[in-house]
């Protein structure tokens, strides 16, 4: 299925339904008042966060939702019925932003979570709300009113507790696969991922986290180079960043520079998170080799610096767990800032 994480749709709410314009009749009774009832509301137009869905596909083949409107008032003070609400669902990670400004009107987060993005028009009043004692036998009614319509911008971040960052053809997709129950595709040439894949690593009972890999990033990027800044938006959803460097880098220190000036460009908060480096392949070097990385140094908020190889899977365990120590803290401290 092809990733699609972006897409522009257009909604309408439902119409109000028009208020009744009646009069009582019945036989005996000469002087029947106004009995037109109220118009239905519109139906609302209801995005909701689907955990089941992983991408904005569906969207591609139709872009434009219409809710129902409200049905007419009738006689004998009958209240129409009001208008079916439309329940759009989204990928959980859905932000959806008003196309016209830009301006974030909800970001879909948890499973199952409903937002109303377009309110149906209120039903018109029939003329018996307007019967006074000086105007016993008003000949008018409201119509309903108009259902609201805009045109909205999703866009979908995945989430995940940790990404995988690295430049491409780094080993990232096969480390997934070894880690995770993931089966993403890998083949051996640049740009191999085209879409991020989402895993989840099981530690024990009741303990997982999830990773995405993040298509490659080369310098320039942020620019629009290579896959340019398509990709870049689903790191902002990660607590933690694990950075992956190639062992066989002629200059380790400056691949990971180029890696943090692209998100600083793109967004300077990202940097703000935990993050980790890992060098991947260590199955192709030599002990002289591995030597000399273990000497390199980058700097203080890279405490931890990992060496492993998804193929032997030397250091793996010590990976997974070390992430699932940092997740479970930030999980921590994120429910504790919550409550």
């Amino acid at each position: 299925m092809k990733f699609i994480d972006l897409a522009r749709i257009k909604v309408k709410a439902g119409n109000g339904g028009n208020g009744a314009i009646s009069f009582h009749r019945e036989k005996f009774v000469p002087k029947g008042g106004p009995d037109g009832g109220n118009g239905g509301r519109g139906g609302h137009i209801i995005l909701m966060a689907d955990p089941h869905l992983t991408t904005l596909l569906d969207f591609k083949y139709k872009n434009f939702f219409k809710a129902e409107n409200g049905k007419p008032g009738s006689s004998n003070n009958k209240t129409g019925r009001d208008g079916d609400d439309l329940i759009i669902p989204v990928p959980c990670g859905t932000v959806v932003k008003n196309a016209e400004t830009g301006e974030v009107i909800v970001d879909l987060v948890e499973p199952n979570q409903q937002f109303i993005v377009a309110r149906g028009g209120k039903g018109g009043r029939g003329n018996a709300e307007f019967a006074t004692p000086t105007n016993q036998t008003p000949r008018f009614a409201e119509k309903g009113e108009k259902g609201e319509e805009l045109e909205l911008l999703l866009e979908l971040k995945v989430l995940a507790d940790v990404g995988i960052i690295g430049f491409p053809n780094v080993g990232k997709s096969t480390l997934i696969s070894v880690i995770s129950a993931a089966k993403p595709k890998i083949a051996d040439y640049p740009f191999t991922t085209l879409t991020p894949n989402l895993g989840v690593v099981q530690i024990g009972i009741g303990k997982n986290f999830t990773v995405a890999d993040i298509p490659g990033l080369i310098e320039g990027a942020s620019e629009g180079k290579g896959l340019g800044i398509d990709f870049l938006r689903h790191i902002e959803r990660t607590k933690i960043l694990l950075f992956l460097i190639d062992s066989n880098s002629e200059n380790p220190k400056k691949d990971l520079k180029v890696l943090l000036t692209e998100l600083k460009k793109y967004n300077n908060e990202i940097l703000q998170k935990e993050k980790l480096v890992a060098f991947s392949k260590i199955d192709t070097i030599d002990q002289k080799r591995l030597e000399k990385l273990k000497k390199v140094g980058f700097g203080n908020e890279f405490s931890n610096v990992l060496f492993i190889s998804s193929v032997t899977r030397t250091g793996i365990d010590e990976l997974k767990y070390l992430l699932w120590e940092k997740v479970q803290k930030i999980r921590m401290l994120e429910s504790q800032n919550t409550q």
